[in-house]
């Protein structure tokens, strides 16, 4: 590896760690960025501080938060509440990366599948999620408020956690 494949590697570094409240500014720039419909400064503190079955990531690159993702863990289900990348990030397949995180925190959390609804016209989310494993569950009508789209239903199995670690190389 030459010194600027190293450095290009260190820079293209991603931590993930839980979300706090006081990212939450940095994620309304991301939300509004990414969706029609975006959710509010309240709607986020109220996951973060009153909702007991939801769990939050951020995507940090050099520092920067530059992606997010949550889900609502119940019983043995994982129900992504939402997925999203800063548009300058895109086609990095870092989107991908943030999927898998989220994928393992639900495992190591316990739950057995994952489920997520995803716009009929979201052809690129679609991929994505059938790459990983996800298979169409059907359609809810007209689930999309600003225009009234439908969104197709996904499910997806996840390993269990001790399956993951010993793939990984656990010390026997």
């Amino acid at each position: 590896m030459t010194e600027a494949d190293a450095v290009r590697e260190q820079s293209d570094r991603l931590v993930f760690r839980l979300m706090r409240v006081e990212d939450i500014p940095n994620i309304l720039i991301i939300e509004r960025e990414a969706f029609t419909m975006p959710w509010t400064e309240e709607a986020f503190r109220n996951e973060l501080t009153h909702n007991h079955f939801a769990k939050y990531m951020v995507m940090e690159h050099q520092g920067q938060i530059i992606g997010y993702a949550g889900l609502w863990a119940i019983v043995d289900e994982a129900h992504v509440t939402n997925i999203a990348l800063l548009e300058a990030f895109r086609g990095r397949k870092w989107g991908e990366q943030l999927l898998d995180e989220l994928m393992k925190t639900a495992s190591y959390l316990g739950m057995k599948s994952i489920t997520l609804e995803v716009r009929v016209s979201n052809q690129i989310a679609q991929n994505l999620y059938r790459k990983k494993g996800f298979r169409s569950a059907g359609t809810r009508k007209g689930y999309y408020s600003d225009n009234r789209e439908d969104a197709l239903i996904m499910w997806a199995d996840l390993p269990a956690y001790e399956e993951e670690r010993v793939r990984e190389g656990s010390v026997k």
